[in-house]
């Protein structure tokens, strides 16, 4: 069934958003990224204290590849 849509603004996207309006078949975003963190990088609050005496994070990634775009098209 096709979709009736109004009025829409769009201020800004960001690098591998997806803006979509409508019917859809298919919705594959270009991108991937991985994050590597050691204890205590995202924490969030409000009087948060955090004690880390030793800490080291572990970047060795022996595939190199977790999430190819090789077919995303």
């Amino acid at each position: 069934m096709p979709a009736i849509v109004g009025v829409a603004q769009v201020i800004t996207l960001g690098n591998s958003s997806i803006f979509h309006i409508g019917d859809v078949y298919k919705i594959m975003p270009f991108s991937n990224a991985k994050t590597f963190s050691g204890a205590g990088s995202f924490n969030t609050g409000d009087q948060l204290v955090v004690n880390n005496k030793m800490s080291s994070t572990n970047t060795f990634d022996p595939d190199t590849v977790d999430q190819p775009n090789l077919l995303n098209m």
